[in-house]
């Protein structure tokens, strides 16, 4: 089955979803770090009112940045509604179409149902639809991964898995709030990298690059592939160790830098920690920092370290091995300004005592860091990629450079 031509408006279409998305992760961001997450304290509803029909009045302080929040995401889910079915009926036919297509008008509807009414906030008080979508979500994403990778990428199944990956992160965003778990917030926050990665993913496999240019691997050397894999896994598991932190709402729990409390590793004892307590100097800080706290921080520093060495050597590796003109070489340059980027903000924010807009930036960055190295993973796939047809079925080499 040979791919549809190359469409540039749903490419761009496909961009302006990204970029979206990247705005909420930003309003998500400042949520966080001006603590207005319980602002609006009730979901689906807000203050009792359907969240579509909330009076301006009431958009001041924190409820400006969680309402925004919850009408970007809305957006977002919207966006990404429309591009999967853009998608799904670009690349089906027939019967297969049709379902598709039912199934993304069925679950945008359910989610456009969010009652009305004095809602208290607690989960009983949830609709049951919503609880049904929570239970069913998980499973419809499992679902569609491994279609995606059973048919080596299929972009059918891409866009299908970003549509039950947003209806999803957006229910974990609402139970955060009737459940008030900051372990749910952790959990939405790192959904939230992914699900912009995979967008990411779907406006590289849209473009006119990767469905019209030559099929010829990118690079020929497999340790590429293995060290822009393994660095994108960490920055994966920096960006969770960061979510974890910010969700703590205990602001700093080290604010000085390169040292830590004037030590390469910090003191925990309890005299300690009570010590650091006393002498904080923040204006805000909702909870006392604890020795976990401090231990946590510690491991986000030394992943930045680990991240930082190898995303340097992964395009050390780039520039040595391949030749001139190469996509790989200007993304992995890039790759490794972001992360020059994302260190710095970081800095910034422990010595400028964690100021909402540069800690906003340094999750921003953060995402761009994560969906940079899923596209440098995916351009070293991209021959093997196109040389399986959507069944599995290795295609003849004359074929490639026009199949999926």
């Amino acid at each position: 089955m040979k791919r549809p031509q190359h469409s540039p408006w749903l490419y761009r279409f496909a961009i302006a979803t990204a970029l979206t998305t990247l705005v909420l992760l930003g309003i998500g961001g400042l949520v966080t770090s001006k603590g207005a997450g319980m602002a609006v304290p009730d979901w689906p509803t807000s203050y009792g009112y359907n969240m579509f029909w909330l009076p301006f009045s009431w958009w001041k302080g924190g409820i400006f940045y969680e309402h925004s929040h919850r009408l970007i995401a809305a957006f977002v889910g919207l966006l990404t509604s429309i591009l999967a079915a853009w998608i799904w009926g670009r690349e089906t036919t027939g019967r297969v179409r049709w379902v598709g297509w039912a199934t993304i008008l069925i679950l945008v509807m359910m989610l456009g149902h969010r009652g009305s009414g004095n809602a208290s906030g607690v989960g009983v008080d949830v609709p049951f639809h919503f609880k049904l979508l929570a239970g069913l979500m998980p499973i419809l994403l499992i679902f569609s991964v491994v279609q995606c990778i059973r048919t080596r990428g299929a972009l059918r199944w891409l866009a299908m898995a970003a549509v039950f990956a947003v209806i999803f992160q957006g229910i974990l965003g609402g139970f955060r709030v009737a459940l008030y778990k900051d372990q749910i917030g952790i959990a939405h926050a790192a959904l939230a990298q992914l699900f912009f990665t995979l967008i990411c993913s779907i406006v590289l496999l849209v473009g006119r690059w990767w469905n019209e240019a030559n099929a010829e691997p990118l690079a020929k050397e497999p340790c590429l592939r293995h060290w822009f894999l393994a660095a994108t896994v960490l920055i994966f598991a920096q960006l969770a160790l960061g979510a974890a932190m910010r969700h703590q709402h205990a602001g700093l729990a080290i604010w000085d830098f390169p040292l830590a409390h004037g030590q390469l590793w910090p003191d925990t004892s309890p005299d300690a920690v009570l010590r650091y307590n006393q002498q904080r100097e923040e204006l805000v800080a909702l909870n006392q920092i604890t020795a976990g706290q401090v231990r946590l921080q510690m491991l986000h520093r030394i992943g930045a370290l680990l991240v930082t060495i190898a995303v340097t050597v992964s395009a050390w590796l780039t520039l040595k091995r391949v030749g001139q003109g190469n996509p790989l070489r200007k993304t992995a340059l890039a790759w490794l300004a972001l992360i020059g980027i994302q260190v710095a903000l970081g800095v910034s924010t422990v010595l400028m005592n964690k100021p909402a807009d540069i800690a906003t930036a340094h999750v921003v960055f953060g995402a761009f860091s994560l969906a940079t190295g899923v596209a440098l993973v995916l351009m070293t796939w991209r021959s093997e990629i196109l040389s399986f047809t959507p069944d599995g079925s290795v295609l003849p080499s004359s074929d490639i450079a026009v199949a999926n």
